[in-house]
């Protein structure tokens, strides 16, 4: 669709991170269809207005039953297609808002994270690479994105100290490497110097690079400081560019052996992930008081 594009353009010259364009883009598109089924014939958006976005929430809220989050996301995707694309201004959404909900997060005692971190460390996935990741995200308070995406560049040996570049809220901000798994860290940059030898050699060797600083710098790419440090088996194409690199380690993959590791390590517990973060403010809360 036309509009889709414009609204992909328009995200983009606003510096949306990609996770954030694919979700307006969902939500934009099952808008339209939706409004589509119901009154039997498609409709731009720039003939509804507030009417149909509330019909369209209230139906998110009471036919699908989905999440505070998921219906606010939701909202948000179609106040940004009002504002900054028909630029057209809607009424009063107050009432299809829908009121944060509160948790409480699951978080793991130390003895089920060592039980957890063993299962996950006698899987040969992806060179132990799993087994290494969960560690950081449980020693340095990773979310999962953010271990994901770290480059050679942001681990400082010299200092024990891992960079986290453009994190939630688009913020750096500095964490702990933690001193159990430096050696596994070096042996893991070590292995991925070797890899990028071999993609240079291959004529590939390119990982993308930040917007504005691939348009100053577009050698850059293919210097190994650049490379991530959890990279992919196989090359890849960049879903916003075309270009062919070596793209991280998908998180849907360790998202999935994380599952069987909690399965096998016997915890009743529905951990995520991101129960790892949680689970190390505690115990490092917990070590102080």
């Amino acid at each position: 669709m036309k509009l889709l594009n414009q609204v992909r353009q328009k995200l983009r010259a606003g510096h949306y991170a990609y996770r954030t364009e694919q979700a307006y883009v969902h939500w934009i598109e099952r808008f339209i269809r939706w409004h589509a089924k119901i009154h039997k014939r498609w409709r731009h958006p720039s003939e509804m207005g507030t009417p149909e976005v509330e019909a369209f929430l209230s139906h998110l809220a009471v036919d699908r039953h989905v999440t505070s989050s998921t219906q606010n996301q939701a909202l948000s995707a179609l106040l940004f297609l009002y504002r900054h694309v028909i630029e057209k201004e809607l009424g009063d959404l107050n009432a299809v808002r829908a009121a944060r909900s509160r948790h409480l997060p699951t978080v793991l005692t130390p003895e089920e994270v060592g039980r957890l971190l063993e299962c996950l460390q006698d899987r040969s996935e992806a060179h132990g690479a799993y087994a290494l990741m969960a560690s950081l995200m449980y020693g340095s308070g990773l979310r999962l994105m953010e271990c994901c995406r770290l480059r050679i560049k942001d681990i400082d040996f010299g200092r024990n100290q891992v960079m986290v570049r453009q994190g939630k809220g688009n913020r750096d901000r500095a964490v702990p490497l933690p001193r159990t798994v430096r050696e596994r860290v070096q042996q893991q940059v070590q292995w991925r110097e070797k890899l990028h030898r071999r993609d240079l050699e291959g004529g590939e060797g390119r990982a993308d690079l930040p917007h504005a600083f691939e348009r100053k710098s577009p050698s850059a790419a293919y210097d190994l400081a650049w490379q991530f440090v959890f990279a992919s088996d196989r090359l890849s194409r960049c879903p916003r560019t075309g270009r062919s690199g070596r793209h991280h380690l998908h998180e849907n993959a360790l998202q999935k052996s994380f599952q069987r590791a909690v399965r096998s390590a016997g915890i009743p517990k529905r951990a995520t992930c991101h129960t790892l973060r949680h689970s190390f403010a505690t115990h490092l809360l917990a070590s102080v008081s």
